[in-house]
């Protein structure tokens, strides 16, 4: 056992696990009890760079248990790396121990900066060999569980449609309306609280800095949560071009492009809909998206400075002149943001940080000048706890201890470094 989250595992009531019932659930997938009998790997289609593709499923994953969390969320423990399922198309199923320690950085840095996200419950290593085109190889093998909220993809709606199910279809949006959106009645209304939750999440993206790199539309969920870690990265400095996926060569996927694929994307959940519904109410819900972002955007930038609102024009302005200005310098990214957490309170402790060089001349001063008026959204001063990022090179620098010598302390110091959030917040 590599990783196990007590705090979400306390969450879903398994905290009482001792280990060895932990390793027999979690890598054997001995069922739990009173849950599903045996997993479900599901089929799915999707748009893969904006190319359809209809053979495509669970390959190396499963849905294993369901159950219930302190808000009363319907949450699913799926696997990856857990073996060959009907949809594997030759693959082997399994997950490197590399990817697992990836995908658990990740979802614990993303938890930090406040973003839905997939919780990485257990990581266990398999003593398997694994021989991969990407890695030096043979490499050590792992299988992942994660806790998420809907293993719904938006690529689940288009197979139903490809394949013209309307009563399939029916179900499925009933299914996603009673567990995930009770307030939904309709496929229109579905779409509409898909929209401002997947809004909600671009926006925790391009305000954190996280670059997912593969936003096919089968790597995207219904409750916008983000999920399933592949080539992701984060900017080590703003630039709206910056790619994740090395074959993303055309960059489709780049951070600036983000939001606008995140719109191509819902347009497709709304085309896969008019399967059952007319064509005008789904459009009226697609179009709610930009509002839905701005707005969450707006309230993600405020809580990474830390500073209350204003108005809506000056918070407009500040924003502007927050982007012109890391646009100008290639300030580091995740240091920016801890500098100035607080707002101008921590105008001296940032100009004695390793960036200070930065934070001088015109065009710095014409964003602090829009920085001043606004107050700390802290009752204390502080400059934001321990200094938290997730760079590429810091993954490599975790990961060399323990593939040469199985020294974790690495990477346990940097989860050490990421806080905590409560579930369903």
């Amino acid at each position: 056992m590599r990783y196990r989250d007590d705090m979400a595992a306390k969450d879903v009531g398994l905290n009482a696990l001792n280990d060895a019932a932990w390793r027999d659930h979690f890598s054997r997938f001995t069922p739990l009890s009173d849950n599903l009998a045996a997993p479900l790997a599901l089929r799915y289609h999707g748009h893969q760079f904006r190319h359809y593709n209809p053979d495509i499923g669970d390959g190396r994953g499963f849905l294993f248990a369901q159950m219930r969390d302190g808000c009363d969320r319907l949450m699913d423990l799926g696997t990856k790396g857990s073996g060959q399922t009907p949809y594997s198309r030759q693959g082997d199923g399994r997950l490197t121990l590399l990817g697992g320690i990836r995908e658990v950085l990740a979802t614990r840095y993303l938890e930090h900066l406040g973003v839905p996200t997939s919780r990485s419950f257990s990581l266990i290593e398999t003593g398997e060999a694994l021989s991969r085109h990407d890695e030096p190889s043979p490499t050590r093998s792992s299988v992942l569980v994660r806790l998420s909220h809907s293993h719904i993809r938006f690529g689940t709606f288009q197979r139903l449609a490809f394949l013209e199910q309307k009563d399939a279809m029916k179900t499925l949006v009933d299914y996603c309306c009673t567990y995930y959106f009770p307030d939904c009645d309709s496929p229109a209304e579905l779409l509409a609280a898909s929209a401002k939750a997947s809004a909600n999440m671009v926006a925790s993206w391009m305000a954190g800095g996280f670059v997912h790199g593969v936003m096919n539309t089968d790597n995207m969920n219904i409750t916008g949560e983000s999920f399933d870690y592949g080539p992701y990265r984060f900017l080590p400095s703003f630039d709206p071009d910056f790619t994740a996926a090395y074959f993303d060569r055309t960059g489709l996927y780049t951070f600036g492009r983000q939001v606008e694929t995140m719109y191509w994307n819902l347009a497709q959940l709304a085309q896969s809909l008019t399967l059952i519904s007319e064509d005008q109410p789904l459009i009226a819900a697609l179009e709610t998206f930009s509002d839905h972002y701005q707005t969450a955007f707006h309230r993600h930038i405020f809580r990474r400075l830390g500073i209350k609102p204003r108005t809506l024009g000056d918070d407009r302005d500040l924003i502007a002149a927050t982007f012109a200005y890391l646009k100008s310098v290639q300030v580091s990214w995740p240091g920016f943001w801890h500098d100035w957490q607080g707002g101008a309170l921590n105008a001296k402790t940032a100009k004695a940080s390793p960036r200070g060089e930065f934070y001088q001349g015109s065009l710095f001063e014409d964003w602090y000048n829009h920085l001043k008026p606004y107050e700390s959204a802290f009752k204390l001063h502080r400059t934001g706890g321990p200094f938290a990022s997730l760079l590429y090179d810091e993954i490599v620098d975790i990961w060399a201890p323990i593939r040469d010598d199985d020294d974790w302390s690495l990477f346990d110091a940097k989860l050490a470094t990421f806080q905590r959030r409560e579930l369903g917040v």
